[in-house]
């Protein structure tokens, strides 16, 4: 297991209170989870326990271009799920699975030159046309679960969400601000301390999935839709489960 994240604790003072507090930090740069989540146990979980080990608001800053949706999804529910604010900074870029994970933020900040990027979810299958066809409907499914999470932080329309993922759409600060992607610019004089440029390459349109999908990523690469929009149904979860290559990257 590799980790893609780091957190970083430290005591400051309030001006407005002489008691010191902490101020918790994680960073998450390069590929979200260079191998998926969808048959992990263990990862998820201990994410999730360094998460919980402090209380108070946290500052999230990304700097990666995407990666598992598995992963993704595991970790904006985390974030969305924490009992204190979480301020997002985006520092470069978050594209792909690390969009969704930024949508998480009570306030979300770009850096002036820092990039959006929103699109399709992919996948490589194999079979015969019945198989293809499961392949097409799962992709569906999980860029409805995508879309929710574009649509509780940006108020736009599925349809209109939709439109813009399926033209790989990229936005600047500026441009995420104006569509709800971001609440905000950062000021110069605000930069992470620890980021480092990603590790990988550019491309972003590269399908690297070879697993075979199973049941448990119907639960594991959801995210809740807002109370007042009706759940997509039709599709179960055997109907699924059958002969699908796995939806391991996300990007």
């Amino acid at each position: 297991m590799k980790k893609f994240w780091k957190w970083k604790n430290k005591m400051v003072t309030n001006q407005e209170n002489p008691m010191q507090t902490e101020e918790r930090t994680l960073y998450l740069n390069g590929t979200i989870a260079e191998e998926s989540w969808f048959d992990d146990d263990v990862t998820p979980q201990l994410f999730k326990e360094e998460l919980m080990a402090g209380s108070g608001n946290i500052t999230v800053w990304i700097n990666s271009p995407g990666g598992d949706c598995v992963a993704a999804a595991q970790i904006y529910n985390m974030l969305m799920d924490y009992p204190h604010d979480v301020t997002v900074k985006i520092d470069g870029i978050a594209a792909s699975a690390a969009s969704v994970i930024a949508m998480a933020g009570t306030k979300v900040l770009m850096s002036p030159v820092s990039m959006l990027m929103i699109h399709n979810p992919m996948t490589v299958a194999m079979g015969d046309t019945v198989e293809m066809q499961k392949a097409i409907e799962m992709l569906g499914s999980v860029k409805d679960s995508i879309i929710n999470a574009y649509e509780i932080k940006t108020g736009l329309s599925r349809a209109k969400l939709s439109h813009l993922m399926d033209a790989e759409t990229w936005m600047d600060a500026g441009k995420a601000v104006e569509l709800g992607f971001a609440d905000g610019i950062m000021n110069r004089s605000e930069a992470a301390e620890d980021m480092e440029p990603p590790a990988v390459s550019m491309l972003y349109s590269k399908a690297n999935v070879i697993n075979s999908l199973m049941d448990k990523i119907a639960a594991k690469c959801a995210i809740p839709q807002k109370p007042d929009v009706q759940e997509v149904t039709g599709r179960s979860v055997d109907e699924l489960q059958a002969a699908l290559n796995a939806i391991k990257n996300f990007m």
